[in-house]
């Protein structure tokens, strides 16, 4: 009896830290729909707008999800990102959009793979591994472009990839929802998303189980470069152009949005829908933040703030 009756508490304590994502982006919301209801925060264009803009983060929070739930970190997503757009850029100047799209793929999946090779077969940190990869890529972009903006005048392509819609929705949403579905469906309802958890949970206890942990070592990483390289080829449709800069600092937001929505840190557990509303919850504390008139690096500040509260929220048992 008083072993259920310690173990009672701690279910709930575990219960809340689960919907935390859920009950905070309520109460924000609601914060900055009372403070600034003069000041057009719900509004429904800038509503589309908070959605436009946190769309691209989401989409690497997906990966993101599969990274951190498996143990692993990835801190080169905004670089490929980066990247990606800018060999897409190039690729559609030369030889036109199927090629552009072919070429920024290939750029996540070829840095993807090399962070998964470094990390599984030569057994180097992840954290240090696509730490150094963040600057390889972000310095490859700068020099292949000297630092100045690849236009893409290719309409069919920036339709397609961030600047079009569909009737009222935009490319964007379309893009996040499908990603977000192929995400939740494949953590939850297939072997590869068990794998993935049962490695990040215990990687000896996966390995002696059958599971082979260095493969979806690799692979969370490899896919996670390629959903990175789509989130930069969606910056390059929205913005019509590829440059070094997309995409930049954007490790953090998304780091944060995983841990928000309830991924551990530590691996062996995770939630897609999660790590999308945190991504939606970190575009709305942007938003608000920009409609109470606050500066750049007072974003960043809060940004940061953010970040170390959901590591503590993560650290509790």
């Amino acid at each position: 009896m008083q072993s259920r009756a310690l173990d009672r508490p701690r279910a709930v304590r575990i219960e809340w830290r689960q919907y935390l994502v859920y009950i905070g982006f309520v109460a924000i919301f609601l914060f900055f729909a009372i403070a600034l209801r003069d000041y057009g925060f719900t509004n429904p264009n800038n509503l589309l707008n908070i959605a436009r803009q946190t769309a691209i983060i989401a989409t690497m929070a997906v990966a993101m999800t599969f990274v951190i739930a498996a143990g692993q970190i990835d801190l080169s997503v905004g670089a490929v990102a980066g990247l990606a757009s800018v060999t897409t850029a190039l690729s559609i100047a030369h030889w036109g959009p199927v090629a552009g799209v072919i070429a920024g793929l290939l750029t996540g999946l070829a840095v993807g793979a090399f962070n998964g090779f470094l990390v599984t077969r030569l057994v180097i940190p992840s954290f240090l591994v696509t730490l150094g990869i963040m600057g390889v890529a972000r310095g490859s972009a700068m020099w292949v472009t000297d630092t100045a903006p690849v236009p893409i005048l290719s309409e069919p392509y920036n339709t397609i990839f961030g600047s079009g819609s569909l009737g009222p929705i935009p490319s964007l949403l379309i893009w996040i929802i499908v990603v977000t579905a192929i995400g939740a469906v494949v953590l939850r309802k297939t072997t590869y998303g068990r794998q993935v958890l049962a490695t990040g949970g215990n990687e000896r206890a996966a390995r002696f189980s059958g599971v082979n942990t260095q493969r979806i070592g690799f692979l969370v990483l490899t896919i996670s470069g390629v959903v990175a390289a789509l989130a930069g080829m969606l910056y390059a449709g929205r913005l019509q152009s590829g440059r070094f800069q997309w995409g930049e600092g954007d490790e953090l937001s998304v780091i944060a949005a995983v841990v928000l929505g309830g991924t551990s840190l530590f691996g062996g557990s995770g939630s897609v829908i999660g790590s999308v509303l945190g991504a939606l919850l970190i575009g709305v504390v942007n938003n608000g933040l920009i409609l109470m008139g606050l500066e750049t690096s007072q974003q960043i500040v809060i940004r940061g703030a953010i970040i170390v509260v959901a590591v503590a929220l993560a650290s509790r048992k």
